[in-house]
């Protein structure tokens, strides 16, 4: 298709929370992101850097058929100095860290579309993000060989805690074997 790669990363995400859940409760989210550069075949090596990144669901009602094909969520992220001291500083406002995952994520652009593809690699297999608009999504996973019934608009929580039943364990982390 054409899709350059902008680099591999080795993610290290917490998310954060009130005591009470009240951000997962009203399906909002607060994580912390630590981006390593990770090149294939190798460690990660080299300075980490943080992101910020607050989500919500959308404030407008989309139609059923939308919803239930693509995640539509309100996203800001917010680029950190000194990521090491932001759990800290989290906590001091009452937040506390919930589940953390990892992943190594390779990002692709597609010449000439408004499309960002994530190759993540994680503990429970590989998935391929697709964020953009619905029609261009539509037309890169149609090229790819998926088809909508193939979607999934699932979190990594989701997926993870699927992953769990599954194997009859008790979802923690997912994070790597050290």
């Amino acid at each position: 298709m054409g899709a350059v790669s902008r680099g591999r990363v080795f993610e290290q995400n917490t998310l954060y929370d009130t005591p009470g859940a009240d951000f997962r409760e009203s399906g909002r989210l607060l994580r912390l992101r630590l981006e390593t550069p990770a090149p294939p075949g190798r460690r990660p090596t080299g300075r980490s850097q943080g992101v910020l990144t607050s989500k919500a669901p959308p404030s407008i009602s989309l139609g059923s058929s939308a919803r239930s094909r693509y995640k539509e969520r309100l996203e800001r992220e917010l680029p950190v100095r000194a990521p090491d001291r932001w759990p800290k500083a989290l906590q001091a406002l009452g937040l506390r860290p919930g589940f953390r995952y990892e992943k190594f994520r390779t990002t692709y652009r597609l010449p000439g579309m408004d499309l960002h593809l994530d190759l993540d690699e994680t503990p429970v297999g590989v998935f391929l993000e697709l964020e953009g608009p619905p029609r261009a999504i539509d037309q890169a996973a149609r090229a790819l060989g998926f088809s909508p019934r193939d979607y999934i608009r699932g979190t990594y929580w989701d997926v993870y805690a699927a992953d769990c039943r599954r194997r009859g364990r008790k979802p923690k982390n997912m994070v790597w074997n050290p």
